[in-house]
């Protein structure tokens, strides 16, 4: 897996590509492959010119469209199917790479107040930890100048840092260093001093100060004329890279603007102004004069013919510009330009890696991102995690309810995302007809019609087997296969699909019964079970039995804890399991401890590998603090990710409850204990939850075998 890191600021103007330059080529020194990724760009129609800048250094050989994740205007219409979006095409980018550069977003005039907490929660879901760069400059304000403005002093640093680190801390970002850029130089060690006193005693990351040089900030002469909208009269048209470092307005006499002609200046003069022109290149030209950056000569006057014959036999090449319009608002766009890497001249560069590379300790920049992982899971990062995992598994999938618009959507989706091979139950015209009337295409999906198929004398003679200790006969069996639920578990049993989810448009006990007929049990499992995978905004954990036992014997539930340990382990979360009780520990009595009590105890004959605590309340099994009052020492306590609930009414409404109050995402019911996958929907379920349900349902088959 890549390493990757996201790049953002707390407002506009940080210098944030300036980082991401240094970020990167730092990378490139000793990683292969080093792509840069840019989560929201203004446009897709024109090319963003931070990523066009940056990506030329990378060295992944990725093509540039590739690199892009959303428009603002894509973040603006749905924020999260932005972020969907985004964690989609990152992805892509990160399985090509050796290492990302992520370059989040900038401050401009789309932009929002909340536009820093959308950055973090786009780091928390790419799993990518923060550089934070924090603008030394009091950017925001109106009073710069060819992007020039009054530094920020060391209380105000502390401020913006403290503010900062709070809002990815509330999004669950995690932040790996902080970069304040555009210091004041002459108080770059208070600075440094504010910002770790800021951040403390919460993140202990290292901080880098790196100071304001005016060549980063200032615009280039090509900038100014494209300001100014002017166009190139006289001079080299090289030199337009040339940052633009003063102005002056030069509306007086001759012998009056030569005095205030300053290093790297523009010079705005009035066009019919011509000996002030002459004056000016005169004096750049001289060695007792400052060396000036260009002329633009305002009011739309074009230059007589002798004044254009004398500047031919100077042969002057300092750029000189006209423009159509007045002295203010000539004046007035010039200073509000700022300067861009990408635009500018390739001394920027050099001077960027230089301040870099002075002011940031690169090695510890490599090893914090060389052993940095990320254990932050979100539920995006969560159901990308699933589907990635089910492509590669390639299961075959059965969706008994085709006549189900849900089903069709869901089933759409997983055929253009190659998730899993599909069969879909139901009458093939009307199924076909449906989804084309909803735009979707499902060629990629066998539909087969139950009551027709030339399976269904097969699927009778074996369920008469199976069933022959309770008298069933074929045209009994014949008739019962006609039903869905049936039909697609027969697939399952005789190896036609590797699993099948149903429960859109039926019941749960209409879903899962044939499975108890039909497939059965794992041999050492005495009863099917169900979880759900509750997504927090940072974690997954498992809770069980939310959906299918209404009150489980102590042996039952010790089934519960071990096949639910199991499924968590199928996901990659590490089973701490808590048996669920309103007493932790010895503190309570009465029958519903004890079973809880007993089933621990089973649990733990059973299965000594498994880390299992109980009888455990719930505060004391997810929160640390509640855990070392409670049961300090316990390897469970504060730490547990497998919650299991006495019975149904505790683990329903706890889970419903959990899901609302804390906007997490509920991936389930997962059935349990059955020799092969079957999953049941929520009636209510959203096509999200059928995309997920059926991940879920590949990666257990593939599991399973």
């Amino acid at each position: 897996m890549a390493r990757s890191i996201y790049i953002t600021s707390a407002e506009g103007h940080t210098g944030k590509s300036t980082v991401a330059l240094g970020v990167l080529s730092t990378l490139v020194r000793s990683t292969p492959r080093v792509a840069v990724f840019r989560p929201i760009a203004r446009s897709t129609s024109e090319r963003d010119y931070v990523l066009d800048m940056i990506s030329s250094h990378a060295t992944a050989g990725l093509p540039y469209d590739d690199c892009v994740g959303v428009t603002y205007d894509e973040v603006h219409a749905d924020p999260d199917e932005a972020l969907a979006r985004i964690v989609e095409r990152f992805k892509s980018v990160e399985a090509r790479s050796d290492a990302v550069v992520v370059i989040g977003s900038d401050y401009t005039d789309v932009g929002s107040p909340t536009e820093l907490s959308y950055n973090a929660r786009i780091a928390a879901n790419l799993g990518t930890p923060v550089l934070l760069v924090l603008g030394g400059r009091k950017g925001q304000d109106n009073n710069e100048m060819l992007g020039q403005s009054e530094p920020r002093s060391a209380a105000e640093m502390n401020f913006v840092a403290e503010i900062a680190a709070s809002e990815l801390r509330h999004e669950h970002a995690m932040l790996l260093a902080v970069t304040v850029n555009r210091a004041d130089p002459d108080s770059l060690g208070d600075i440094h001093l504010a910002v770790e006193r800021a951040l403390h005693p919460l993140h202990t990351v290292p901080v880098w100060t790196i100071p304001e040089d005016r060549l980063l900030v200032a615009p280039s002469v090509a900038s100014v004329m494209t300001a100014v909208e002017g166009r190139l009269i006289r001079g080299d048209a090289e030199l337009l890279g040339r940052e633009a470092l003063n102005i002056v307005v030069a509306g007086m006499s001759m012998e009056n603007v030569l005095p205030r002609l300053l290093e790297g200046s523009i010079i705005v003069t009035p066009g019919d102004r011509p000996e002030v022109l002459l004056a000016v290149i005169m004096a750049n030209a001289s060695a007792t004069f400052p060396t000036l950056s260009g002329v633009i000569l305002n009011g739309g006057f074009e230059l007589s013919e002798s004044v254009t014959s004398l500047l031919d036999g100077v042969d002057s090449p300092l750029p000189v510009i006209l423009t159509s319009l007045g002295t203010y608002d000539t004046a007035l766009r010039i200073t509000n330009t700022r300067g861009r890497l990408a635009a500018d001249s390739p001394g920027k560069f050099d001077n960027a890696l230089a301040l870099f590379e002075q002011h940031v300790d690169t090695r510890v920049l490599v090893d914090a991102l060389q052993v940095h992982a990320s254990s932050v899971v979100t539920p995006i990062m969560f159901a990308y995690g699933i589907f990635e995992r089910a492509r590669i598994a390639n299961k075959h999938i059965v969706l008994p309810e085709g006549s189900d618009d849900r089903i069709l959507r869901a089933a759409s989706t997983l055929i253009k995302r190659a998730v899993v091979r599909l069969t879909i139950l139901g009458n093939p015209e009307e199924v076909r007809r449906r989804a084309a009337a909803l735009g979707l295409d499902i060629e990629g999906a066998e539909v087969i019609d139950p009551t027709t198929s030339e399976l269904l004398p097969e699927f009778a003679r074996e369920y008469t087997l199976l069933r022959a200790h309770k008298g069933m006969t074929v045209e009994k069996a014949l008739d019962i296969l006609t039903d869905v639920s049936y039909f697609g578990t027969m697939m399952v049993h005789l190896g036609l699909a590797d699993g099948m989810v149903s429960g859109a448009a039926h019941t749960t006990a209409h879903t899962i019964r044939p499975s108890f007929e039909i497939i059965k049990t794992e041999p050492e499992v005495s009863i099917v079970s169900s979880v759900f995978l509750m997504a927090l905004a940072d974690r997954v954990l498992v809770y069980g039995d939310c959906a299918v036992n209404p009150d489980p014997t102590a042996d039952q539930l010790a089934d519960i804890a071990i096949s639910s340990a199991a499924t968590a382990a199928q996901f990659g979360i590490e089973p701490r399991v808590a048996m669920l009780s309103y007493s932790t520990g010895e503190s309570g009595s009465g029958a519903d401890v004890e079973k809880v009590r007993e089933a621990t105890r089973i649990v733990r004959e059973r299965r000594p590998d498994l880390l299992v605590e109980g009888p455990i309340q719930y505060d004391a099994a997810a929160d640390a603090a509640v855990a070392a009052a409670k049961m300090p020492g316990s390897p469970v306590a504060g730490r547990a990710t497998v919650f299991i609930f006495p019975d149904l009414n505790t683990g329903n409404n706890t889970y419903k409850a959990v899901q609302r109050s804390a906007n997490a995402v509920a991936v389930g019911p997962v059935l349990q204990g059955l020799r092969k996958p079957v999953n049941d929907l929520s009636r209510g379920a959203l096509v999200q939850d059928i995309l997920n349900t059926v991940a879920i349902t590949a990666i257990q088959a593939d599991s399973g075998e």
